[in-house]
């Protein structure tokens, strides 16, 4: 059984042609299957090694210029030994593996089409989950209650959806917030519902009424966050992906840090026992700014690390394809 070797390469590149003569000869000795793959051939390939080739690809080795034969004899040994030493300790296990690779499944097919399409899905689904909550009071308001209370059921799993922290379409105010929040201009939740802030049963169940207008089906501090996730999904993909990762300890500073003063101020605050600070409760302001800041943080954090991986996914499998579909120079 020979172990494989893929050499990334284009027209009228004279290292290139050094390359592969010398593959060429390194065959001789070391008994490996030989792919050339013309990158201008395909889009992901072209953009990955566009100024890199010629590239040299062996099992877990990567030899990029600049390079020799004498280099190349020692990764091409390596490599054989190394796919030697895992033959033997797999036995019939590797020689399926190995089948495997001359095949494109249907499980890699599909993992190449996510690889290009993520940011796509992963928008699509951020927008739906932001936006179906404000479809409960648009039904509500429509007279359509029974379109309306399944949202709300599915959102009340994750989120306390409690009226005071939430926000209202279609009534006088566009939030109901408690008395000890102290928001100047705003009637409070306990005047405008008749139900005591302190009740916090009934103010999750309450979805509103004609004059109140109807509350969004999760909370303030979740719209803000969601809606700002999906802001950076789109920005990024404006950008065409280029962001690099916001910093881990930028993240705990700015998306972590206001949220977790906010949020647990306010809930130590309002523990019977607590005595430490006096009882606050925040505002829809602060739930929004700080929401904001940690979903906009986070998704900064985390988009560019997937994008990382799924270029890396995107890379392996269109390396595959190339191989098996005829994208490539030569076959030897």
């Amino acid at each position: 059984m020979n172990f494989d070797v893929t050499l990334y390469t284009r027209k009228n590149c004279s290292l290139c042609d050094v390359a592969e003569a010398d593959l060429e000869e390194l065959r001789k000795e070391f008994k490996f299957n030989l792919s050339i793959v013309d990158v201008d051939e395909d889009p992901d390939l072209q953009s990955a090694y566009d100024k890199r080739v010629p590239v040299i690809v062996t099992g877990s080795y990567t030899i990029e210029p600049p390079f020799d034969k004498k280099t190349l004899h020692w990764k091409l040994s390596a490599a054989r030994d190394s796919f030697n030493q895992r033959a033997e300790d797999g036995g019939e296990s590797f020689s399926k593996k190995q089948k495997k690779r001359t095949t494109l499944r249907k499980g890699e097919r599909l993992s190449y089409w996510i690889s290009k399409k993520y940011l796509l899905i992963m928008n699509v689904l951020v927008f739906l989950y932001v936006g179906l909550p404000f479809m409960a009071p648009v039904f509500m308001n429509a007279g359509l209650p029974w379109a309306a209370k399944p949202i709300y059921s599915v959102y009340s799993v994750a989120c306390h959806q409690l009226s005071f922290r939430s926000w209202f379409l279609f009534g006088d105010q566009v939030a109901y917030p408690r008395s000890a929040a102290e928001v100047e201009g705003l009637v409070t939740f306990q005047e405008a519902s008749g139900i005591t802030e302190n009740e916090l049963l009934p103010a999750r169940r309450f979805v509103g009424n004609e004059e109140m207008g109807y509350k969004v089906a999760y909370c303030e501090r979740d719209v803000a966050i969601y809606a700002a996730m999906l802001g950076f999904g789109l920005l990024f993909a404006v950008t065409k992906r280029k962001i690099p990762p916001l910093p881990w300890y930028l993240w705990v500073l700015i998306g972590w840090g206001p949220i977790g003063l906010d949020g647990f101020s306010q809930l130590l605050s309002q523990l019977p026992s607590w005595t430490l600070w006096t009882y606050r409760e925040s505002t829809p302001f602060l739930r929004t700014l700080t929401g904001s800041l940690f979903g906009f943080t986070t998704a900064w954090f985390g988009y560019p690390l997937l994008q990382e991986t799924m270029d890396e996914t995107r890379l392996a499998i269109a390396g595959k394809i190339a191989r098996l579909e005829g994208r490539i120079a030569k076959r030897k």
